[in-house]
């Protein structure tokens, strides 16, 4: 008769083996590492702490009762990153193609609702063929209750999904619910819907990769946040991310320590160009208010017409919203309202304070822009600034014009702090565009219209082409020297960091989706 510690030691070894070497060799033939090597990327050396590490399935249909793994599949437990916390589950593709069943589903609930009880982080290493049909129903289930815990724990703790090879189905609805998605170039997939349904249902022809893989959700659908070459490196995204979010919403990010000098940065005197047409790269401008090589741009590649990224100032974790004057001139469209809306409500949920660099003309015109909803995507960003309680500074480095001016953060929607560069524009419109509806008789009836023109936009640019207007009103607080901006945030923040704002009392608010 085997003996009670040997037997313990064999099923342990059977459990750490997943779906045996041969399959394991075929993950590593893929590129792709096993579910509990990402574990040990991801946690402190000797941290981790498995759960579940027995379970098994119990289904005895289509063959499965000879194909029973220890774990079934999933690897869950907590552990320490960088000191911190962490719970965990990592999905083994060696262990029946790491499908979701009843017990696999089962280990993942209990340590989200561990992290719920405990209010601390939660990373999901997704890496799963979908729902297990040989168990019908209950894999189905299994997903609802996964799906449900996402919905509970969305803005109390950080939830993290990285995807990390095919993600297909029910699995895809998981990760879209928590708050930040993160694949593996080359390796990682997320779809509805395959190629061969696409096929057989619309008769296109298409890869897995061009269909949804890390490239194509980066830049066409937004739905991945972050891609990296390798998995590697995405575990490495997970945990710089994390370092600039707190432990759940209750609780405020951590402070890294800051010794101060000299914070005058002379080169922003000379960012914005002489020309109101010319762009410039408002990266630059956050390079030099941000503490050295602290941002972390979020959605990189997805509506470059807004930057969105975390961000250190003097030590202090903060989130950074930003039009981009390089690319379709900073407008507002529907991708970019859209991406910073969510960025902007992520923040406010863990405590992140705001920061708003503006340049923006307005919102683009068009009947695409229009007929898909540029009214109510535009009215999401305006939601999310307007519901944020965090500390929120505006800088306006140039154009402010129309709407625009209101949904980016303006002290008439709740902005603490609103400063402008002296180049700054605030106005209903550029001045060309304000002379030509305003003068438009004396234009048309002038002997010479086009210097009619050229002297009637000089009058409106002289009357409203400026920051000073806003600021006699109080709708600036103050029109600083670019040099000073870092100096002046440092201040701002650190005045705001005791702020105290309170939403009405509601059961939620209706944001326009």
């Amino acid at each position: 008769m085997e003996q009670p510690i040997d037997r313990l030691n064999r099923m342990r070894e059977e459990a750490l083996q997943g779906g045996g070497q041969e399959r394991i060799e075929v993950q590593h033939g893929k590129g792709k590492l096993t579910a509990r090597e990402r574990i040990d990327l991801l946690l402190d050396p000797g941290s981790f702490e498995e759960l579940g590490m027995l379970v098994k399935h119990r289904s005895t249909n289509f063959g499965l009762d000879k194909q029973q793994f220890l774990g079934d599949g999933v690897v869950t437990g907590y552990g320490k990153m960088s000191g911190r916390l962490v719970y965990v589950f990592s999905q083994d593709f060696t262990v029946l193609g790491g499908s979701l069943a009843e017990a696999h589903a089962k280990k993942i609930c209990r340590v989200m609702d561990l992290a719920m009880q405990n209010g601390a982080p939660l990373v999901g290493l997704n890496d799963s063929g979908g729902a297990r049909i040989q168990e019908g129903v209950v894999s189905l289930g299994g997903y609802a209750d996964i799906f449900y815990r996402n919905v509970r724990a969305s803005g109390v703790i950080p939830q993290l999904s990285a995807i990390l090879g095919p993600c297909a189905g029910g699995a895809v609805y998981s990760p879209a619910l928590t708050d930040f998605i993160f694949m593996a170039e080359g390796t990682s997939y997320m779809f509805v819907t395959g190629p061969n349904v696409v096929k057989t249902v619309t008769h296109e022809e298409v890869t897995s990769e061009d269909l949804g893989g890390a490239k194509v959700h980066a830049t066409k659908s937004g739905v991945t946040h972050f891609t990296a070459r390798n998995e590697a490196a995405v575990i490495q995204e997970i945990k710089d991310v994390l370092g600039y979010l707190p432990q759940n919403c209750e609780e405020d990010p951590a402070r890294l320590p800051y010794k101060g000098g000299d914070e005058t940065r002379p080169e922003l005197d000379a960012l914005i160009p002489d020309s109101a047409q010319q762009p410039y790269d408002i990266r630059e401008a956050i390079a030099q208010v941000a503490d050295s090589d602290s941002f972390m741009e979020v959605q990189k590649d997805y509506a470059e017409n807004m930057v969105c990224g975390f961000a250190r100032l003097a030590g202090r974790s903060i989130g950074i919203v930003a039009n981009q004057p390089a690319f379709l001139a900073g407008v507002l469209d529907i991708k970019a309202s859209a991406k910073a809306a969510r960025f902007v409500r992520t923040c406010d949920a863990f405590n992140v304070p705001l920061l708003v660099l503006e340049d923006v003309p307005g919102f683009l015109p068009g009947t695409d822009q229009e007929w898909n909803g540029i009214i109510s995507n535009g009215a999401k960003l305006l939601y999310a600034f307007s519901e944020a309680t965090v500390p929120r500074v505006t800088v306006i480095t140039r154009k402010a014009y129309g709407g625009a001016y209101d949904v980016m953060n303006s002290q008439h929607i709740g902005a603490d702090l609103v400063l402008a560069w002296p180049k700054a524009e605030i106005a209903v419109m550029g001045a060309k565009g304000a002379a030509e509806i305003i003068f438009r008789k004396e234009i048309a009836s002038s002997d010479n219209p086009e210097a009619t023109w050229k002297e009637k936009e000089a009058e409106y640019a002289e009357l409203f082409a400026h920051p000073y207007n806003a600021a006699a009103r109080g709708y600036v607080d103050e029109v600083i020297l670019p040099r000073n901006t870092r100096a002046k945030l440092i201040r701002a923040f650190e005045m705001l960091e005791n702020k105290v704002d309170k939403l009405p009392r509601k059961k939620h608010g209706n944001i326009p989706l």
